[in-house]
């Protein structure tokens, strides 16, 4: 579905990321993983076309999407839940679900996504009405990815979705997620919490320096003595 060649990018003509190749099959979780200031954030904000790609390519169902505007990958069916959540506040979680669907005109296919999400997550549909602000860190998590949903998208970025939150909600969350691909989305996933990304996907890649330097399943980087020594703890 999704293929990175190669691709160097970064900020006002700094390169961040050097070298970074993945690949991403339909259907699948991918993780991303990797210390602090590795690059895995800027990588996935090429992919999504907020950043400048100075060399090498990404492919999406084997179509160029280098230089392609984030707007339109939202239309070819690409979304990312970026870190930090950035909900509307003030808003309900209802009219914060309906800005992820802002490019859809029909209203019986919005109120269908709506539904559909509302299957998906009950506890969204419980806080419909209730203003974003006021709802718990993990509580907003869901609501920043079910937006994510209403786009619609075959392909799911998640940027530390479980950044700030308690053991307990983590889980809920990363539960929520593989929901999420068993309904039929693609999903590529960014987390520090290394070791339940690892045991969620399907394949993973390490980024060092910029560049992806280890590849394989998520249970054979687990495994990984080096994998463990930098980044689990082990």
């Amino acid at each position: 579905m999704l293929k990175v060649e190669h691709v160097k990018t970064g900020y006002d003509g700094v390169p961040v990321v050097h070298n970074a190749s993945l690949q991403v099959e339909q259907g699948s979780i991918v993780a991303l993983v990797g210390s602090n200031g590795s690059g895995k954030t800027s990588l996935l904000r090429a992919v999504t076309g907020a950043l400048p790609i100075m060399r090498g390519d990404i492919l999406y169902k084997g179509q160029s999407i280098a230089g392609v505007k984030s707007f339109k990958l939202v239309e070819m069916g690409i979304s990312m839940v970026p870190e930090g959540r950035h909900l509307f506040g003030k808003m309900s979680v209802r009219d914060n679900l309906l800005m992820g669907a802002y490019s859809v005109r029909d209203k019986g296919e919005i109120e269908k996504r709506l539904q559909s999400i509302y299957k998906l997550l009950p506890r969204v549909e419980e806080r419909q009405r209730q203003q974003a602000d006021t709802l718990s860190g993990g509580e907003q998590q869901m609501v920043a990815i079910a937006r994510g949903l209403m786009s619609k998208p075959e392909l799911l970025i998640l940027d530390e979705p479980s950044l700030g939150l308690m053991p307990k909600l983590v889980t809920e969350i990363f539960e929520f997620i593989q929901r999420i691909k068993d309904s039929g989305v693609t999903v590529i996933i960014v987390e520090q919490n290394a070791v339940a990304t690892l045991e969620m996907s399907d394949y993973a890649y390490v980024m060092q320096n910029g560049e992806t330097v280890l590849e394989g399943t998520g249970q054979a980087l687990l495994a990984d003595e080096q994998v463990k020594k930098a980044y689990l703890g082990g």
